[in-house]
């Protein structure tokens, strides 16, 4: 193995189950997902030469993973198939799980986007405004707007308390 490729798996690599987490959300099933990650590393690997050692590798990779999302992501049409209530059977362990997934994904993409990388991946707001490419202050704006859009979904049975972010 090469000294580069040696330095790819430790930069790189070593992301890789946050990135499929992250684009398990934005994309409408996991083939989708497993391929978004795929595509995010080639382009990482292509593009390894520009990495600055001694940045945030994390989210130099994130960003990677979004810029292929808009490039090819939004492109795919997902795949619905309709399940009714007396079909769907959910043991009761998993209702709570099942009722934050779905007021997730009922967020709007820019909202479940700043969610899932501030409170899931632990991203502070500078971090995920350089990954968006977007303002820390629009940033603040979007998590604000994603929690009380979260708490008001979730309001209607248990309370689940939704992680601040730095």
């Amino acid at each position: 193995m090469s000294r580069r490729e040696e330095e790819f798996e430790q930069c790189a690599l070593c992301h890789s189950r946050s990135l499929l987490r992250v684009a398990r959300r934005l994309t409408a099933n996991s083939w989708a997902a497993e391929d978004l990650v795929q595509d995010c590393l080639l382009q990482a690997w292509r593009n390894f030469h520009q990495f600055r050692r001694g940045t945030n590798a994390r989210a130099w990779l994130f960003r990677i993973l979004f810029n292929c999302f808009y490039a090819n992501g939004r492109k795919r049409v997902p795949d619905l198939v309709a399940i009714d209530a007396e079909t769907w059977v959910c043991a009761p362990a998993y209702d709570d799980a099942m009722r934050v997934s779905r007021a997730l994904d009922s967020l709007p993409l820019e909202h479940r986007t700043v969610l899932m990388l501030g409170v899931v991946e632990g991203f502070t707001c500078r971090e995920i405004g350089g990954i968006l490419g977007v303002p820390v202050g629009t940033v603040m704006s979007r998590l604000s707007r994603a929690r009380q859009s979260m708490r008001q979904k979730l309001t209607a049975g248990e309370h689940v308390r939704v992680k601040e972010t730095r």
